[in-house]
């Protein structure tokens, strides 16, 4: 329904009422700090922890040019001003009571215009309170026993432009996990604090990332301790969010099949049902394993049930309207396939198989080739994927060659601002999954750096993309010590052109500073879309991992330094990604490899260095000239490998060496105590649990607990010099003094006269008495 006459003009009377409501003395109006949004700027942290900011005169405006569909969507945007102050303002501050009387005002004369629909007294899904499971205006009490708090879903409002309070410390409890009352004799949950934005690093893409991780420094000892499971704590931390995330709207309207006969539709299905690979296997099973009811859990675009057994009556009877809709139904259908088999499994490559590397991608393009369907390269437009291309710096290197550059190609083609295909929207900067030539189970991770259209003469007008690619762990060469993060990738200087039927889907990465701290917000990332995670880049010439500092030099030079750029909905707290193992160890069902190259093993200990980033990184510490590292295939026994110093993971985030200590007193522990001589020696020391080192601060060059003798001295700065208060008097008189004879015109100086003195005054009196004789 739209928004009536009557409507409008109720509307119109309720805010006017808003914008003149003052103090109750009349000398202030409460809504002037609500009338503009928050000045981005100035305060980056209120729109990390606001998701949808509103101000009072973008509302009137939409109000005035008709952009509400419905009354009750005016309310929410008006109401969620006054929420998101309320949540971003300490309780009890100016802005937080002034918000409160707004609102209340608000609601009040809401109710009284009957043409209005009846407005929520409740936060609205989108407020803050919703989105962090905070209840309004109540504490957190444990007397209360709340059944559970409200599923998140991401959006809240802005607040003022002016200077904004402190805000307050909130605490929030997990929804799944219902608050005990005091009598009860269970164990109620403990809050896990929200701390302000303020004080919390906010995660610039060029910050440089020095994250202490949750492990002690004690696991040097044990080569074998890798962390397989996040604790039960961070896993509901990480799902409590997702949970109320804005969920994919779905495909978009462009890219979709030209339109074709009828007839073509079943031969599309007949020749994917009957696609036999090498050796004979019929990849349609992975299809036709699929349910056809779609669960609300795998977060799908669209509920409705889909088999492709359906597509199949529907194109034998003809019920298809259009090429599109045809189109969109098999998308769907893949879509729903590659969530519900496992990454990386059999049937989740038959499914990429299938649909882009690329049978089906091939056979609905405007020039679809002819059966038989046999490619040397799994349908994929390149010779070959990331592992197996030469590097691209130096001639001595394995691979195959003039795959991909070290620099975005500008010859022949024009570049446009975005590509469609299949509903995929897809411009600059966007991450996406491409269709791999070598292995379809897992597809090439890819960062567009550019869209364009081709001038070749025979590809005239044809849509591509350049993207830089990201190696997995198994497509990097690496020690058999080396761990890795849960979907870690690594930037690499490969970029490859790849036509639009290469894309399978849109993806997301996130750089290890945001990645801790919260989820991409839409349109980067949706729940359910494939995740990734970098902190390193790798040089596949000399087979080294460096340490990437500055995010900036990594992204396209054109959202670099943008505030928009991938801004994350927050965690509660840091929560760190699981620690694997090299992939090459983890054994299969036959006691072989679980994965295979086209990376491997090598001898010796890491050659990872740190770099400042992709343009200025430091060189190995290896010689130029150096033949490479011995290689040792992935299919090969490997025996266990000693301890080194690049195994111990280190506190700094994925720093595979031990610091040199700095210059400087040693504030360990031991040295506290008076070295190891006065505790009786080595074996007199004890490194504290991983879960107890973490609680603790570091020292950000030795990584090791901080000890302090004594605790901090808690004593009051000393205030300033300041001018008293005679004095300011005294230049305020002086320059008001000269303001007035600025008006009046230059005034004329006062002379000042002195009296004669006595001897003056006697020499005055002879000469008056004298006289000629």
């Amino acid at each position: 329904m739209t928004v009536t006459q009557a409507q409008k003009t109720a509307i119109e009377e309720v805010m006017s009422i808003l914008l003149v409501t003052t103090t109750p003395r009349g000398k202030r109006q409460l809504a002037s700090m609500f009338m503009d949004l928050v000045d981005r700027t100035e305060w980056p942290e209120y729109y990390e922890i606001i998701p949808e900011p509103r101000c009072l005169k973008n509302i009137q405006s939409g109000v005035s040019k008709g952009r509400y569909k419905d009354a009750t969507d005016v309310y929410t945007d008006l109401s969620l001003v006054f929420w998101n102050a309320l949540f971003y303002n300490e309780a009890g501050s100016q802005i937080a009571v002034d918000a409160e009387t707004l609102k209340n005002v608000l609601e009040t004369e809401w109710k009284k215009r009957t043409v209005l629909p009846i407005p929520r007294s409740s936060p609205p899904p989108s407020s803050a309170q919703k989105v962090h499971g905070v209840a309004p205006e109540e504490p957190v009490k444990e007397e209360t026993a709340p059944s559970s708090l409200p599923t998140p879903t991401p959006a809240t409002p802005a607040t003022s432009t002016s200077a904004l309070p402190a805000p307050s410390v909130r605490t929030i409890i997990p929804s799944n996990q219902s608050r005990q009352p005091a009598a009860s004799t269970s164990t109620t949950t403990k809050p896990i604090p929200i701390r302000p934005k303020s004080a919390q690093r906010t995660g610039t893409p060029d910050i440089e990332v020095d994250v202490v991780t949750p492990d002690s420094d004690g696991q040097d000892e044990d080569a074998g301790a890798f962390q397989t499971d996040r604790d039960p704590q961070s896993e509901e931390i990480v799902k409590q969010l997702e949970k109320g995330l804005p969920r994919w709207p779905g495909f978009g309207e462009e890219g979709w099949m030209d339109e074709v006969n009828p007839e073509r539709y079943s031969d599309i299905v007949h020749a994917i049902k009957t696609f036999k690979d090498v050796i004979g296997n019929r990849l349609a099973v992975c299809l036709e394993s699929v349910p056809e009811e779609s669960p609300a859990t795998m977060n799908l675009s669209s509920t409705t049930p889909i088999s492709l057994k359906q597509i199949e009556t529907r194109a034998r009877h003809k019920m298809y309207k259009s090429s599109k809709e045809f189109d969109l139904e098999f998308a769907r259908l893949f879509e729903k396939a590659r969530r519900w088999h496992e990454s990386g499994s059999e049937a989740y490559g038959r499914t990429l198989l299938l649909q882009v590397c690329r049978l089906y991608q091939a056979i609905t393009s405007p020039i679809p080739p002819t059966a038989p369907y046999i490619s040397s390269t799994n349908f994929a437009s390149l010779r070959a994927g990331p592992g197996n291309v030469k590097p691209v710096h130096g001639s001595d290197g394995e691979g195959v060659p003039n795959v991909t550059t070290h620099r975005v190609l500008t010859r022949d083609r024009t570049f446009v601002d975005e590509v469609n295909y299949k509903g995929w929207k897809v411009k600059l900067a966007d991450w996406v999954h491409l269709s791999n030539p070598d292995d379809p189970s897992k597809p090439i991770i890819g960062q567009v750096f550019r869209c364009w259209l081709s001038d070749e003469p025979e590809k005239k007008g044809q849509p591509g993309i350049t993207v830089s690619w990201y190696y997995r762990p198994e497509q990097t060469f690496h020690p058999a010590n080396r761990q890795f993060w849960e979907g870690e990738v690594f930037k690499t200087s490969h970029f490859a052109d790849h036509p639009v039927e290469d894309i399978i889907e849109k993806i997301a990465c996130q750089f290890t500073a945001r990645h801790i701290r919260g989820r991409p917000r839409p349109p980067f990332w949706y729940v359910g879309f494939p995740l990734y995670v970098c902190d390193s880049r790798y040089n596949d010439r000399d087979r080294v991992f460096v340490r990437i500092k500055n995010w900036n030099s990594c992204v396209p030079e054109e959202v670099r330094q943008t505030p928009e750029f991938m801004p994350i909905y927050p965690f509660e707290r840091t929560v760190y990604p699981v620690r694997l193992p090299s992939p090459f160890l983890v054994k299969g069902s036959a006691g072989k490899p679980a994965v295979k190259g086209p990376g491997g093993i090598i001898s010796g200990a890491s050659d990872q260095v740190e770099g400042p980033g992709d343009g200025d990184r430091k060189r190995s510490t290896r010689s130029e000239a150096a033949a490479p590292p011995a290689r040792t295939t992935s299919s090969a026994p490997i025996a266990p490998i000693p301890a080194t110093p690049y195994q111990a993971p280190q506190p700094t985030y994925i720093q595979p060496y031990l610091p040199q200590r700095a210059s400087g007193p040693d504030r360990s522990v031991v040295s506290a105590a008076g070295g190891l001589a006065a505790i009786g020696g080595p074996a007199q020391v004890e490194k504290l649990a991983p879960e107890t080192a973490k609680l603790f601060d570091r020292d950000p060059d030795t990584n090791e607990v901080l000890w302090f003798a004594a605790p901090p001295l808690n004593q009051p700065r000393v205030r300033g010099p300041r001018y008293s208060l005679a004095y300011m008097q005294f230049l305020a008189k002086k320059r008001k003094n000269q303001d007035a004879g600025d008006e009046a015109g230059p005034a004329k100086r006062t002379r000042i006269t002195t009296l004669p003195t006595v001897t003056e005054t006697a020499i005055q009196v002879l000469k008056e008495m004298s006289f000629d004789g």
